[in-house]
């Protein structure tokens, strides 16, 4: 078993003393019921990959790419061209 030593602030100290309070328990008990409830929140798998994030985000009318990065010079002048087109 590991032996940790933890500076807390006052605001930190007052919610300890609160909980300890509530529950009856030691301040070891109170602490390793807060790990183990934070860690139940933590995500179980990888965090989400920028495709998945991409998929998510709504960029509205406009956002979206006219051509892939590799071809941004080239799709550039084209749309340019497109844009300001005479007559």
């Amino acid at each position: 078993m590991a032996l940790r030593s933890v500076r807390l602030d006052d605001e930190t100290e007052e919610a300890l003393a609160k909980v300890q309070a509530a529950t009856g328990g030691s301040v070891s008990d109170v602490v390793k019921t807060g790990i183990v409830a934070l860690s139940r929140k933590l995500p179980k798998g990888p965090a989400s990959r920028p495709y998945e994030v991409y998929m998510e985000i709504d960029l509205g009318p406009g956002g979206y790419a006219r051509a892939p990065a590799r071809k941004a010079k080239s799709a550039i002048k084209d749309i340019l061209r497109r844009k300001h087109r005479k007559g």
